[in-house]
């Protein structure tokens, strides 16, 4: 049962992470970034998780979901101020790559230090949770202040980085339920956030489009990125009460609903008005 919760988890999200890369490539970094970045891998690997703990493992894999989402905005931010640095360089993109990847890590490591000793001194998961959404939303708002051109892509991104970025995301779904069973709730929550399907999109669409599609869509994702912190919040509650499947539901529903639609729609106005 367990090993086919993690098979399950991970080949989901390897479907999801090719479709989102997909979504930003027709309608452009707006549409495909915000709406592609609606709760998606985050669905089977909460539902795995669940499947392998208990409500206590639930609870602290997806506090850290929240700030986990705040750190992949720092990361997509490295890619709208990093490209300009590096340009007279000759590899770019690598050296993008790798700075991004660098900030990441800093702040994983910070965060799960930060986490564990707010849970040790009392802190609930919940209220962990609600602070990492607060700073998310707040990094978010200032990423779209200044509406950034989003433009499609002219060219397919190839199959061969479609798999690879399939890969990868579910690579990372599937360690996440892994470590859940392993009684490393904290990592598995990191983990499941890890910005597999961010850094295959945004390497993806430079390879194809050139830096300005990758950058267009970094801050539409950061705010979309917003609703799967949401979800995880729902779900910490609506799976243990409704189950994986009807629970999973409920939270996506409204956190789509209650954030990824209306963020778009005030978005899409924005950009219209510049």
């Amino acid at each position: 049962m367990f090993a086919a919760s993690v098979l399950l988890s991970a080949v989901m999200a390897g479907i999801i992470a090719v479709l989102v890369t997909l979504a930003i490539e027709r309608w452009g970094g707006l549409t495909g970034g915000l709406l592609g970045t609606m709760p998606s891998t985050i669905v089977p690997a909460a539902a795995g998780i669940y499947a392998a703990g208990d409500a206590v493992v639930l609870e602290q894999s997806l506090s850290i979901i929240p700030l986990g989402m705040l750190i992949n905005g720092i990361f997509l931010g490295v890619w709208i101020y990093a490209p300009s640095r590096f340009e007279r360089f000759k590899s770019p993109l690598l050296l993008t790559t790798l700075s991004a990847l660098a900030v990441w890590s800093l702040f994983g490591i910070m965060m799960l230090f930060g986490v564990e000793w707010a849970l040790d001194n009392g802190q609930s998961a919940f209220e962990i949770g609600i602070l990492g959404l607060f700073l998310l939303i707040l990094l978010a708002v200032a990423m779209n202040w200044n509406v950034q051109s989003t433009p499609k892509g002219k060219h397919p991104v190839a199959r061969s980085v479609l798999l690879i970025r399939g890969s990868a995301a579910a690579s990372a779904i599937g360690a996440a339920v892994w470590l859940s069973s392993q009684g490393q709730p904290l990592i598995a929550g990191l983990a499941a956030v890890f910005p597999a399907i961010f850094l295959t999109s945004m390497v993806a669409l430079w390879h194809a489009q050139g830096p300005t599609v990758p950058q267009g869509a970094a801050g539409p994702m950061t705010l979309g990125g917003a609703s799967v912190a949401i979800y995880a919040l729902i779900a910490m509650y609506s799976l243990p009460a409704w189950g994986a499947v009807f629970g999973s539901l409920l939270a996506w529903c409204i956190s789509v609903g209650g954030w990824s639609l209306p963020a778009y729609l005030v978005l899409k106005k924005r950009l219209t008005q510049e």
